[in-house]
């Protein structure tokens, strides 16, 4: 420090004194002249400076007159002149600790007998407040408990709660700040609405429901004038839980909710009613769940355990133990703890600590401070201001707040600038400083101990940042060190944020990551990001913006480096397979020459081949690379380093991920699935009528020929395959051999140029494609159970009928205007199949004729159907009543779905209230394969199931497939899990198919021999089943019958009922003798 003779800041004299000033200001004969003396009052401090306020006695002489009771001139004048020296003050900045504690004062003088004196105090005492910034807002709150407590008038009870109240309305950081300390404000506004005083407790209120609206909490926000009314009155409690446990609570629960709910809910559990016990127990399960911070958890829930515990233990009724115990569960897990709390603050050594880092910094030579004392600690105003700025400064560091703009320019600098020869540039150099030096402070706090890591190379980025999600934090002020030619994996858990923190590095929203100028960063991602897929493989390339200058002959050599031969690349984006597209990408950013490749899943589709060129790539050019990836394999042979989640913090670990697992054995199950600790189950499969072998074929392809248009050979050639139920099949095969067209062949999402696709009648798809999320693409704005309700809400699948080979072509179409003749030379039109039944070894189908009423329809063989080229229409009805055997038979209830996906991995807050659109990769998965599941089928089909997925979450669901008692069909590239669910294996190479494994025998489906239409057999079969059939909503199949009803004997006709036949056929003769169309002869049956 550098001191500053202060013998020029002893004015004096000119046009009057600072004490001739307030002199003129107590006594001014009008409001006017008061008005006037009290603005070069305020002229007068500012042209002097802070000092002038304690040296010259200002504030002493006009404190002296506001609490003057002899006069109200002078009081009135006192709160004049302040107002105006707060209104100078704005412009100054920093003046505040030297004011804040006459508010007491101001808000005593609201209870004066003469109206100007109040007007004139509440007008100084909202002058004042307005000074104060959001980071000071505890030394506020300090000041407004002294109003609060002790003997204070009501008037001034009143008066501070109404400045409470305001505070809410002056913006988002007060809102904010004020939120994290409604725990210190929620018991205060409590006490005062129990004030004898009706006015005291009417402003409480009115305080509480101001304050109690920043919870910002929608499921809560209705409640308000509930919660309000249980603080006031005890006897309101039973009535806010009932309320409360009506609600459906979605929305994130954090600390300031807890604050006002959690002494509500204590105070609930002590109730006599046992009803209001069970409802305040299920509520607080219900809030519990959706607490993500365990620091949360622990400060604001301890106190609820033995309440709990003490219910669980001693309630009367079994069902209230029960609760009590699935909610104490609840409590634990999230981090409440009866015996150990969160870590207690200690603000007062945080606040010393505070104070001496800014007396250092401003005791060194390089700040000229301007002083009477011989040190800083002597001179009462720099105290003041250091104190002052110690408590924001130390409240700033514990929410670990570190913005240089908010610290340098609110908090410090307009403090210390009044002191420092050099005003406020010299203020925010000293600003600069004492951030740097709570910086590493936090740095050296908040280091990792798992080890030190050091890294002498290039450093691309050493950044300190954060990263949330929506409202959701996913990295808390953590560093980000990139350093050329290491190559790192990232690893956490799914929904943890990996490919978000890729996501914002590409876009440019991680805070201090160079720009792409500096630092070109590429992305590579598991799909195309919607370009043109109509142009051949060459010209996409070449098409990039960035590749505008490089020469074609370099582009077809970085397609033929990755395997696109030079006939290849002329073929379309369009026919390429997953793997292959994800080879496009990447050569696409080999062409760029990225400094830093982002990586999101870069193994997903890739065949074996695929894989080991990639890791050799990577290595031998020494790329710098962070990917996500689920294939340990993979980041054992390319990871130089790993960067692990850790309670919100990026920890670096040298080596890959064997040695990092070494390290940290916790994370074993990223390498091994064996390790897994997660266990997903599988609805049952359903029972398949008609099929009593597990040997018995219910999927068939003969000779099937499939080729895609624009390409020059066929992607499968003359494929013969067959599933059973006890079948375990993987598919294998190098990227693009046709392994994904085989099985959209075998499920009808596609149609064989040539060949013959067999599908049992009532077997029910489980299917996830390759590309799961087309599934969900059109439903993201839906949770998982919302879109798993929309697509079984009438009773069977809805994917089912999108299938392109259960759509109708033109020519299929047509084939509905075709007339069959019946026995009697009849001719009709199908309209639509209405119902189904068993016939023998096959089924017919009751057929609902084109213009004709329902007592017309007829029932039909399968057999005869397909032979007048029906078969698609028999094939939709199949499917339709295959789905609704499946989920007809449910309750489409969120509990049910909620229950199956929890089954499948999934959280169920986040399957009932998280839209698709905000779920990871693996997220999205779980959802799409729980949808497939839902209608317990009998074959499940799985392409590419492991992309997205961690290491944990495959090892679940392979513990699944295992236990899972239905057929299962898997493609992958992930051979560990394939070879761990299936060991019948077929592979696909060049469109030819070969098995291998153990190949499950599987006997053909027999032929159904039906008797010939027209034959007696056939008109027995079709008499008996109709005679039983009041209606298609009564058919035998609908209600689950497998053969048709049992034909009774035939009653013998009464001598009336004889009489009355005759005249019915009489009179049948004598229409058809006057008709003149020349129409057939309706035929006399025993029925007419």
């Amino acid at each position: 420090m550098s001191p500053i003779s202060l013998a020029d800041l002893s004015i004096s004299g000119g046009e009057g004194g600072p004490q001739d000033i307030i002199a003129a200001l107590l006594k001014a004969p009008t409001a006017s002249d008061c008005r006037r003396e009290a603005e070069r009052l305020a002229a007068h401090v500012e042209k002097t400076g802070i000092r002038s306020l304690e040296s010259q006695g200002i504030i002493a002489s006009l404190r002296s007159a506001a609490t003057n009771k002899k006069s109200g001139y002078e009081r009135e004048s006192a709160c004049v002149g302040f107002s105006s020296l707060f209104r100078r003050a704005r412009t100054i900045g920093g003046v505040e600790p030297f004011f804040l504690p006459l508010l007491p004062i101001f808000l005593d003088l609201l209870s004066d007998k003469g109206d100007v004196v109040r007007e004139a105090a509440q007008a100084a005492a909202d002058e004042l407040v307005a000074l104060v910034p959001a980071e000071a807002l505890r030394a506020l709150l300090a000041t407004l408990w002294e109003c609060l407590d002790g003997g204070a008038k009501w008037q001034t009870k009143r008066g501070a709660l109404v400045v409470l109240g305001g505070l809410v309305k002056r913006g988002e950081d007060w809102r904010n700040r004020m939120g994290e300390m409604l725990g210190e404000i929620v018991p205060r506004l409590e006490s005062a609405m129990h004030d004898t005083k009706s006015e005291v407790s009417t402003a409480a209120k009115k305080c509480a429901r101001d304050i109690c609206a920043l919870l910002q909490n929608p499921d809560i926000a209705k409640h308000v004038p509930a919660l309000v009314a249980s603080m006031a009155s005890p006897s309101n409690v039973p009535a806010l839980v009932k309320a409360l446990s009506s609600t459906t609570f979605v929305a994130e629960v954090t600390g300031p909710v807890l604050a006002v709910l959690v002494p509500l809910l204590t105070r609930a559990l002590k109730e006599k009613s046992m009803e209001t016990i069970r409802m305040t127990v299920i509520v607080l399960g219900n809030l519990v769940k959706l607490v993500r911070d365990p620091q949360v958890a622990a400060r604001y829930l301890g106190e609820l355990v033995p309440s709990v515990q003490s219910i669980k233990e001693n309630a009367a009724f079994p069902e209230i133990r029960a609760f009590a115990a699935t909610t104490l569960s609840i409590l634990l897990s999230a981090g409440a703890s009866s015996t150990s709390v969160a870590t207690t603050r200690s603000r007062g050594a945080e606040v010393v600590t505070a104070a001496g880092v800014l007396h250092r910094v401003l005791s060194s030579d390089k700040y000229k401070v301007v002083s009477p004392a011989a040190s800083i600690e002597q001179d009462s105003v720099i105290a003041t201001s250091t104190a002052y700025v110690a408590e924001m400064a130390a409240d700033l560091a514990y929410e670990r707040d570190f913005d240089e703009k908010r610290w340098v320019d609110v908090v410090i600098a307009p403090y210390v600038a009044h002191f420092l020869q050099g005003g406020r540039e010299e203020g925010k150099a000293v600003g600069k400083e004492v951030l740097d030096i709570f910086l590493e402070v936090d740095q050296r706090a908040n280091a990792q101990s798992a080890e030190e890591y050091e890294d002498d190379g290039e450093e691309l980025c050493n950044l300190v940042f954060s990263l949330a999600y929506g409202g959701l934090l996913l990295l808390n002020h953590t560093r980000l060190r990139i350093v050329r030619g290491r190559r790192y994996g990232v690893c956490a858990g799914n929904g943890k944020g990996k490919s978000t923190l890729l996501k914002a590095i590409r876009d440019g929203k991680v805070e201090g990551f160079p720009p792409q100028d500096k630092l070109r960063t590429i992305m590579v991602e598991h799909a195309l990001q919607g370009e043109d897929t109509s142009l051949s493989i060459i010209d996409f390339i070449a098409a990039d913006p960035n590749l505008v200058n490089t020469p074609r002959s370099k582009i077809a050599e970085a397609l033929l480096s990755v395997g696109f031969s030079d006939e290849k690349q002329q073929d379309q984006v369009g026919s390429l397979s997953g793997g292959w597209k994800m080879k496009l990408e990447l050569a696409r950013a080999m062409l760029v020459g990225a400094d830093v490749l982002l990586l999101d899943e870069p193994t997903n589709h890739l065949d074996v081949q695929s894989v080991a060129w990639l890791e050799n790539w990577l290595v031998s050019n020494n790329t710098t690379i962070l990917t996500v990836s689920h294939d340990s394999g993979f980041l054992d042979k390319v990871c130089t380093d790993i960067m692990h989640y850790e309670d919100k913090r990026l920890v670096y670990y040298k080596g890959n991920l064997s040695q990092f697992v070494a390290k940290v054995p916790a994370a074993q199950a990223y390498y091994t699935l064996e390790a897994t600790t997660i266990k997903f189950s599988f609805p049952p499969p359903g029972s398949l009528m008609g099929v009593r072998s597990n040997t018995r074929a219910i999927m068939k392809l003969k000779d099937c020929v499939f080729q895609y248009p624009g390409t020059p050979r066929p992607q499968l050639n003359s494929v013969s395959c067959a599933l059973s139920l006890s079948s375990r099949v993987g598919i294998l095969g190098p990227n693009g051999a046709g392994k994904s067209t085989l099985i959209k062949l075998i499920t009808g999402e596609t149609i064989p140029q040539s060949g013959s696709v067999y599908k049992h009648p009532n077997l029910r798809v489980g299917y996830v494609a390759q590309h799961a999320f087309h599934h969900i693409e059109q439903h993201l704005e839906k949770t998982p159970i919302q879109y798993i309700q929309w697509r079984y809400q009438d009773g069977h699948d809805r994917e089912v009928t999108e299938k392109a080979s259960r759509k109708m072509t033109a020519e299929e179409a047509a084939l509905m205007e075709k007339e069959i003749v019946g026995k009697t030379g009849e001719k009709r039109k199908v309209e639509f199949i209405i119902g189904r039944q068993k016939l023998k070894k096959s089924y017919q189908y009751e057929i609902k004729w084109r213009g004709l009423d329902h007592r017309y329809n007829t029932w039909m063989p399968r057999e005869d159907l397909i032979e007048h080229g029906f078969t698609k229409l028999v094939q939709q009805f199949d499917d339709l009543e295959a789905s609704r055997e499946g989920a007809g038979q449910k309750e489409n209830k969120a509990d049910n779905i909620r229950k199956m996906l929890e089954d499948l991995g999934l959280d169920g807050d986040i399957a009932q209230y998280n839209e698709i659109s905000g779920l990871s990769g693996g997220q999205k998965v779980k959802v799409v394969i729980g949808a497939a599941m839902y209608n317990n089928p009998q074959i499940l089909i799985l392409d590419e199931p492991t992309n997205f997925l961690d290491r944990e979450s495959v090892g679940g669901l392979a513990t699944a497939i295992n236990e899972w008692t239905g057929a299962v069909c898997v493609i992958s590239h992930n051979l560990e899990f394939v070879h761990a669910v299936c060991p019948e294996i077929w592979n696909v190479d060049a469109g030819v198919l070969t098995q291998e494994g153990k190949i499950t025998q599987i006997e053909d489906a027999p032929e159904a021999k039906t008797p010939k239409t027209g034959s007696r057999a056939a008109s027995r079969a079709a008499s008996r089943a109709a005679s039983n059939q009041n209606s298609a909503a009564n058919s035998a199949a609908e209600d689950g019958a497998s053969t048709p009803p049992v034909a009774r004997k035939k009653k013998k006709k009464t001598r009336n009922e004889i009489k009355a036949q005759e005249a019915r056929r009489a009179a049948r003769k004598l229409k058809w003798l006057s008709d003149s169309t020349g129409a057939p002869r309706e035929p006399d049956t025993e029925s007419d």
